[in-house]
């Protein structure tokens, strides 16, 4: 058990919304070897940790399981999908509508114009490398 891994309460939330609707077909194939609970936790710390798959700790799961079940969430777009649905189970619970209606704008992130003159644009300058003549270029090449 590591401190970050899910507590039962998160688990219950977050478990309907990994398992996949198959809208009229049936799940099919063989059981799980590896617990959905136990490869959420192992992705999760990926994720949080960002050490490379080959690298997790022994007692998750083998890296390709946990790895190939990430790409699938990640395809199905199921992590778009959990995250809105916890974001809007959030906002409700605090008493907001479960979307936004106002944005905040920071001026320091969203640029506009100049007051007065018009903005200075610059053209961009070509670095010396690409143009093929640079002394380190044709060094390089040698």
């Amino acid at each position: 058990m590591y401190p970050d891994n899910l507590t039962d309460s998160q688990w219950a939330k977050l478990e309907p919304l990994l398992r996949e609707l198959r809208e009229g077909r049936h799940a099919g194939g063989r059981p799980r070897k590896y617990p959905l609970r136990r490869v959420t936790d192992a992705v999760l710390y990926e994720v949080k940790r960002g050490c490379q798959w080959r690298q997790m700790p022994v007692d998750f799961p083998p890296w390709r399981t946990m790895y190939q079940q990430f790409r699938a969430w990640r395809l199905r777009g199921t992590w778009k999908r959990v995250t809105r649905c916890l974001r809007e189970q959030g906002r409700k619970a605090g008493g907001r509508s479960p979307t936004p209606r106002v944005a905040i704008i920071d001026s320091q992130t969203a640029k506009t114009a100049l007051k007065g003159r018009g903005g200075v644009t610059m053209q961009a300058k070509r670095s010396k490398g690409a143009s093929g003549t640079s002394p380190s270029t044709r060094k390089a090449m040698c």
